[in-house]
């Protein structure tokens, strides 16, 4: 399967250690939902959510980096196992850092996924930065890797297949499910 991603983009997925997803635009179609009380909604796609549980038992860890908050994301990534949840963070660069200290990593061991320009600092520092398919024009330029899939409808699956392919895990996620 590697044979579908560039070199240069196959050797920064080889050395991720840490996937950070943004949420809105990236987990979701990036559209917000409220009933007349103010209650929200999210759309999440099943596809995604397999593709992070298979990254985590690859052994790469994941986690969410979002500016805006919502109870709908602690539920999900709390039914994905996604440990390290950070909303409603208007740095986001903030929480890369800390997210180094505490995994101790360094930034070419992270992927971040995004989809707008509140993603753009951490695209500057990550090993692999990714945009989703449909995200602001100036957030593709920056990218290392462009998704064919839109934000909410399998981007984040192929970022995770992405990772795994080039770690060599993948074909044995896929063949263990037989």
């Amino acid at each position: 399967m590697a044979e579908i991603y560039r070199g240069e983009v196959l050797a920064r997925a080889a050395k991720v250690r840490l996937v950070i997803f943004d949420v809105d635009g990236v987990l979701t179609d990036g559209r917000l939902f409220f009933t007349p009380d103010g209650q929200e909604f999210k759309s999440f796609h099943v596809r995604d959510g397999v593709g992070l549980k298979l990254l985590r038992q690859s052994g790469v860890e994941t986690a969410v980096i979002s500016g805006r908050y919502s109870p709908a994301v602690d539920l999900r990534m709390e039914s994905l196992g996604v440990a390290h949840v950070y909303q409603g963070q208007e740095n986001k660069l903030e929480v890369f850092e800390a997210l180094l200290r505490k995994l101790q990593l360094n930034p070419s061991q992270v992927a971040h996924v995004g989809d707008d320009l509140p993603d753009l600092p951490l695209f500057g520092r990550v090993g692999l930065a990714v945009a989703v398919a449909d995200a602001h024009v100036v957030i593709r330029k920056h990218a290392h890797w462009i998704t064919t899939q839109a934000g909410g409808a399998g981007a984040a699956r192929e970022v995770c297949d992405l990772v795994m392919d080039a770690q060599g895990t993948l074909r044995g996620m896929i063949e263990n499910r037989f």
